[in-house]
């Protein structure tokens, strides 16, 4: 967790000590919580609101998730150049104030009956707008607070309050679904944002920001530029790059299906397609525990190699499931668990080598390409999902998109990433600081 304590080491930045005693980090705590669980509360309403309220069908359910994943493909690389010039503070708390009013109005005219598929196309746009600007600034915040030898600490802190919002966001928002409406579940969302853009706002840190050489910011295609040529010149960042691309539009397609599959085809409640879900929550916080630990005993290539590998080849059981009975909903819990543990190690892994390997001023710029490239065909991906799902069936359509999950830990086994050690490396055309 990104540390505002008054506690400061030789090199200005906050020492991880009496981090629980700051009030700066425990409203950065309570936000960053808080947001994650309305995320991952609205991930699972929409769609099932589409399909449970609307009864959606496949084709349109791909174009809704597809709308509401377009604007990292729109947007990402001009976030990231602005986002470097901006407290992050700011950005995410603009970000979840504007993602509270949006879910307010949704809930609003649900409520009242007005909420159809083409005012559902609207919310989930507006949603990921907002959502590109925090993910941004939330990549970048915490290698300006704390130093590069602490960042897989960090974020493996970061990561387990996200653990812990989809333990429970997909668990609470299928059961309001179900229980009460989907209405309520998406002001449920709204109430987090608003918990989240109250708490962090709080903070009064002033976070460095870097410095740029010309009193004028570059032009901003000028500085999109900059962060391509860097991540591209990278030889681990063009690997994470790739490897992402490929995981994201096969999962983003098998996400389509397995929406649909579970309702449907094994005739499951919004309440267990939410448990089911969830069950990646507890697998990602063990996932962010190991992640503190298994890159410097073991290597972070073979880390990531390895949990990649594991984490996607769980979901190929999911397509040989029938029924409702126990039993597969209890292989769809340890699917989620398998996936949400390889998910999560990778995830912290990653973002701990792109934030060391990055100077300070190009964090925004190198973030929001990786995730240009990494997210940017989840929109096709979702088409392609919908579009399986209504030619080739669902069973059929959830072998293949999952198979199509692990050409990611091949692409990193076979390149230079996987054969980095126990150490991170520096940083490109600068050293790291000493480690205490």
């Amino acid at each position: 967790m990104p540390s505002f304590s008054s506690a400061v080491s030789d090199s200005g930045r906050p020492a991880p000590s009496r981090l629980w005693r700051d009030g700066d980090f425990r409203s950065l705590w309570v936000g960053q919580t808080a947001s994650q669980l309305g995320e991952h509360t609205s991930l699972l309403v929409l769609p099932l609101f589409a399909v449970l309220t609307l009864d959606a069908g496949a084709g349109q359910l791909g174009l809704l998730r597809a709308v509401g994943q377009a604007p990292i493909l729109l947007l990402s690389l001009f976030v990231g150049a602005w986002v470097d010039g901006w407290r992050t503070r700011t950005v995410m708390v603009l970000s979840d104030a504007g993602r509270t009013l949006t879910l307010g109005a949704a809930a609003l005219a649900g409520l009242l009956g007005g909420l159809g598929l083409p005012a559902l196309f609207v919310v989930v746009f507006a949603v990921g707008v907002l959502s590109v600007f925090f993910d941004v600034a939330y990549q970048s915040s915490l290698v300006r607070l704390v130093r590069r030898d602490q960042l897989v600490r960090g974020n493996s802190a970061l990561e387990g309050s996200r653990s812990a919002a989809q333990i429970g966001g997909p668990a609470l928002g299928g059961a309001l679904v179900s229980w009460l409406s989907a209405p309520v579940a998406t002001a449920v969302g709204a109430l987090f944002f608003t918990l989240s853009f109250l708490s962090i706002r709080r903070i009064r840190r002033i976070e460095s920001v870097p410095d740029h050489p010309e009193r004028r910011p570059a032009r901003t295609g000028r500085r999109i530029l900059e962060g391509l040529r860097f991540v591209v010149g990278d030889t681990s960042l063009r690997t994470v790059c790739l490897a992402s691309a490929a995981f994201q539009f096969s999962f983003a397609a098998l996400m389509t299906v397995h929406l649909l599959f579970l309702p449907r085809e094994l005739h499951l409640s919004g309440t267990v397609v939410g448990l089911s879900l969830a069950a990646t929550g507890p697998g990602a916080l063990l996932g962010s525990l190991l992640a503190a630990r298994l890159p410097g005993r073991f290597g972070h290539g073979a880390v990531l190699v390895s949990a990649a590998a594991l984490g996607d080849g769980a979901f190929l059981w999911v397509p040989a499931l029938h029924g409702s009975s126990a039993m597969p909903v209890a292989a769809l819990l340890a699917v989620g668990f398998v996936f949400g543990a390889g998910g999560q190690l990778v995830n912290v892994t990653v973002m701990a080598v792109r934030q060391a390997v990055t100077p300070d001023g190009m964090q925004g710029r190198a973030a929001a390409t990786i995730t240009f490239v990494g997210m940017g065909l989840t929109p096709l991906g979702s088409l392609l999902g919908g579009y399986l799902a209504q030619e080739w069936g669902l069973r059929t359509s959830l072998l293949v998109t999952a198979a199509g999950m692990l050409v990611s830990p091949v692409v990193m086994a076979l390149s230079p990433l996987a054969r980095l050690g126990r150490t991170l490396p520096e940083p490109a055309g600068q050293a790291c600081p000493a480690s205490d």
